[in-house]
């Protein structure tokens, strides 16, 4: 089974390590702690024994609050210059984690962030669609969505699956790896930018909602039914960053 376009990781950037510990914690049920990584600062959060995100303070002052996902990969400086020759774009590494392996930052032909990560990190249990707090879906809001999954199809072998009509919001294109649906690809609707949304899997969506209402944050759009008997939410954390939920009403 190849790792290629696994998700494998999810990671926040926020302005405050404490509210974004508090917050996530109060609806995920996360734990967060210091990673110990010697000249940077980063928090790993976990569900239960597994590692399942991490959260770093933004590079530049520009860059906004916003949830990133990471994609393994067989060979990283391969598959940077793969999407870079596909018509997108390297935008930092690739580089050495220590310990965590090697990773690129990149973007799509559309303009949507994402990264990728070959070594020990890519191991991880963050993606895991039957346990609350760890990662379950993944939606790309793009311009294009149809060249959005020629792209990933090509870079990681991803396969188009059940496409479903939306009416005006036009059709939501299901991506599977390795013969499982792990996301959904869309117009880029309401977002101001093209972007990937993480979802988090919820032990009760109507629950989690009035914790992250309590906690601060704030909910953008559902609570919806979707296929599989499953509702989700859009929720905005109190810095600011997209994030979505998932699981039984």
């Amino acid at each position: 089974m190849s790792k290629q376009g696994k998700p494998v990781w999810y990671e926040l950037t926020t302005t405050d390590f404490e509210a974004a510990r508090s917050f996530y914690s109060t609806v995920l049920g996360w734990s967060v702690a210091d990673s110990g990584m010697a000249g940077f600062d980063y928090q790993i959060a976990s569900a239960g024994d597994a590692m399942v995100a991490g959260m770093m303070k933004p590079p530049h002052a520009e860059v906004p609050p916003n949830w990133g996902i990471y994609f393994a990969v067989d060979d990283c400086d391969a598959t940077a210059k793969a999407a870079e020759a596909s018509g997108g774009m390297i935008c930092a590494g690739p580089m050495d984690i220590p310990q965590v392996g090697r990773f690129a930052a990149l973007s799509d032909p559309q303009g949507a962030m994402f990264c990728i990560l070959k070594g020990e990190g890519a191991e991880s249990q963050a993606f895991d669609q039957s346990k609350m707090g760890h990662g379950n879906w993944h939606e790309l809001m793009s311009p294009d969505p149809k060249a959005g999954l020629t792209f990933y199809s090509d870079l990681f072998g991803w396969k188009a699956s059940t496409s479903m009509d939306m009416g005006p919001m036009g059709t939501y294109q299901l991506f599977s790896h390795d013969g499982k649906d792990i996301g959904g690809m869309m117009g880029q609707g309401n977002s101001p930018v093209p972007c990937w949304l993480p979802y988090f899997g919820a032990n009760g969506v109507g629950a989690a909602i009035e914790r992250i209402r309590s906690a601060g944050g704030s909910i953008v759009h559902g609570p919806m039914e979707v296929p599989g008997d499953a509702w989700i939410a859009v929720a905005q954390d109190p810095q600011g960053a997209h994030f979505a939920i998932v699981g039984p009403k």
